[in-house]
């Protein structure tokens, strides 16, 4: 019984965690895209954070729910040892993100916000994506350069970058993924 649980155990450790539902990450792009042309209106910032921060709220709601539908779906435990991982490794990255976005915003440095957001999201995503399918990881990768162009970039295309990222990279690695994983 311990030779068939160390098996067991092991086999779950090397396996990928391929819950990501592929349309789950196309919904959250379309609501995304909404998001960014209802913020782009907002004249004061405060406002534009309280509607990307109840987009992040909905992108969570839809990810969960359709993470769990996939996985009910193919009949894997939600948090699995590589959905655990995954979730994990995702979770740092997205408090340190929410941290300092209270700090740039108590310093006035709120020009910074959208870089950081994309940043560090795609690190999120590049090191959760380590226990996933290898698409994930690159779509991390994608975040990552769009947070340091949008460092660079004036602070009048920071909805562009947010629109991009958010909306544009989860449609297209969303539809990638239901295709190549099923769902």
């Amino acid at each position: 019984m311990d030779n068939l649980k160390y098996i067991r155990e092991t086999m779950e450790r090397a396996t990928a965690f391929t819950g990501i539902s592929g349309w789950g990450q196309v919904a959250i792009g379309i609501t995304a895209l909404v998001t960014s042309f209802i913020a782009a209106q907002q004249k004061v910032f405060k406002n534009w954070l309280a509607i990307w921060l109840a987009e992040a709220v909905v992108a969570l709601l839809i990810a969960g729910w359709s993470i769990d539908r996939k996985a009910r779906a193919v009949k894997t435990p939600l948090l699995s040892g590589p959905g655990r991982k995954v979730a994990f490794s995702l979770s740092p990255p997205i408090f340190a993100g929410g941290l300092l976005t209270i700090v740039l915003y108590r310093a006035g440095l709120t020009g910074a916000i959208p870089g950081l957001w994309l940043l560090l999201y795609g690190t999120g995503v590049v090191t959760g994506g380590m226990f996933s399918v290898s698409v994930v990881p690159i779509m991390g990768l994608c975040f990552m350069m769009l947070g340091a162009a949008a460092f660079l970039a004036p602070a009048a295309f920071a909805d562009w970058f947010m629109a991009a990222g958010f909306g544009g990279l989860h449609i297209v690695f969303g539809v990638i993924i239901a295709r190549r994983y099923g769902g």
